[in-house]
C-alpha cells in the first residue's frame, strides 16, 4: 500500500519508527508491543487478568449476538490519542454522517426528507468484519512505514479469546455462537473502542465512493451513519426500480466484503412513515411520536410521584439519563423539546 497523495495535506504526526511511536505514545518499546499483540498473545493464553480489554455480550433482535469490548484504561488512553492526533485529520466521505463533528443522526436523515421512495439498510456484524490487515493497511496510506502502520493497527484492533463468550450458549443458536466466535477471533474493530467509529468510516471510503456513484446516476441521495445505510428518490422511474435499485446495494456490499442484514432491509413510500436511525423523514426531521409520549408520561409521573418510581431499568444516574434524552428531542425538534424540559425543570430531585 502506498501513501494516498491527498495525505501530505492532512496534518498528521511525522513517526518514522517503533521506537519513536513508543515515544510519541509515551510507552516503553516493549510496552507498545504488549498493547499491540501482533502476535496474538492475549488470544492464544486466554488469561482474562491479562488481557486488554473488558467484555460483555448483548443480544440482539432475531437472536443475533453483539460484543461489547471495552479496552482497558491505558490501551483507551493510547487509541485517544490516535483518534485526536491522527485520525480526526483525516476527512471523512461526504455522506457519512455517524461519528462526525458537526453531524448527527439529524443531517443522516435530512437528505431525505419529502421523498417519493426511501431505502434503508442495515450491515450485519459491522466493526468485526474490517480485519486487521484492513486497519494495518489503512495506517500505510497515511504514510506510515510499514513497521508504525503495523503496531498502529495493532493498538486499535483485538483478537477476542474465547473466555469472553461464556455464558452466550444460553442465549444464541450454538450455530451462529461458533460464526460469531470464528469471526471475532480474527483482529478486528472492536465495538467500544474510541479509534474504531472513525476507522470503520475511513476502511468504508471506497464502499462509500461505489454507492454514492450508484445513487447519483439513479437520481437518488445516499447517506451513511455507520452501519445504517439510506437512499431515497423522488422520481417515478427510481420508485418503480427500487427493488433492482437494491439488489445492486447488496452487490457492491457484498463485493466489498460486507453482509446486508436482509431483515432489516425497508422500502417506504409516502403515504407510510418513513424512519432512519429512530426519526421519522416524511415531512419532516422529528421524533416518533410513540416515543415522545413515553418520555413525556415518565417526566410527568416524576413529577408527581417522584423519579424513584420511574427508574425502571435502574440506571445508576437517572437523572443524566432523562435529561439526556431530553435533550436528543430539543436538538430534532425544538419546540416539542422545550415542552419536556419544562417539564423536567419541575422534578423534585433527591
Amino acid at each position: 500500500m502506498q501513501p494516498v497523495p491527498a495525505a501530505k495535506n492532512w496534518d498528521l504526526p511525522p513517526i518514522e519508527s517503533p521506537g519513536a511511536l513508543a515515544e510519541w505514545l509515551e510507552v516503553t518499546p516493549a510496552e507498545l508491543r504488549w498493547f499491540a499483540d501482533l502476535e496474538g498473545l492475549a488470544y492464544k493464553r486466554d488469561r482474562p487478568l491479562l488481557s486488554h480489554y473488558h467484555y460483555r455480550v448483548l443480544t440482539k433482535q432475531y437472536g443475533n449476538l453483539r460484543l461489547i469490548e471495552a479496552p482497558k484504561p491505558r490501551l483507551k488512553e493510547m487509541q485517544r490519542q490516535i483518534l485526536n492526533t491522527i485520525l480526526q485529520a483525516v476527512p471523512p466521505h461526504p455522506a457519512v454522517h455517524g461519528f462526525v463533528k458537526g453531524r448527527s443522526i439529524k443531517t443522516f436523515a435530512a437528505r431525505h426528507v419529502g421523498q417519493r421512495v426511501v431505502l434503508r439498510m442495515d450491515l450485519q456484524d459491522f466493526f468485526p468484519t474490517f480485519s486487521g490487515a484492513r486497519i494495518q493497511s489503512f495506517f500505510r496510506t497515511l504514510g506510515y512505514p510499514e513497521s508504525v502502520a503495523d503496531l498502529l493497527g495493532g493498538i486499535c484492533t483485538n483478537a477476542t479469546p474465547h473466555s469472553a463468550w461464556a455464558g452466550a450458549a444460553m442465549a444464541a443458536d450454538l450455530i451462529h455462537l461458533r460464526d460469531v466466535q470464528s469471526l471475532y477471533a480474527r483482529p478486528h474493530l472492536p465495538q467500544g473502542a474510541p479509534t474504531s467509529p472513525a476507522l470503520a468510516n475511513y476502511c468504508f471510503y471506497r464502499t462509500d465512493c461505489r454507492l454514492a456513484g450508484l445513487a447519483k446516476s439513479a437520481g437518488a441521495e445516499y447517506t451513511r451513519y455507520a452501519d445504517d445505510l439510506a437512499f431515497s428518490g423522488d422520481d417515478a422511474q427510481f420508485e418503480r426500480g427500487i427493488d433492482t435499485f437494491s439488489t445492486h446495494v447488496a452487490a457492491i456490499l457484498m463485493d466489498e466484503g460486507f453482509r446486508v442484514h436482509h431483515r432489516k432491509t425497508r422500502v417506504m413510500r409516502r403515504g407510510v412513515r418513513q424512519y432512519l436511525a429512530g426519526l421519522v423523514a416524511n415531512e419532516r426531521i422529528n421524533v416518533i411520536r410513540a416515543d415522545f409520549d413515553r418520555l413525556k408520561a415518565a417526566l410527568t409521573n416524576c413529577v408527581r410521584s417522584g423519579p424513584e418510581t420511574q427508574n425502571l431499568d435502574a440506571h445508576p444516574s437517572f437523572r443524566s439519563n432523562l435529561e439526556g434524552r431530553v435533550a436528543f428531542v430539543e436538538m430534532i425538534n425544538p419546540a416539542r423539546g422545550k415542552r419536556l424540559r419544562a417539564i423536567f425543570d419541575q422534578i423534585e430531585w433527591p
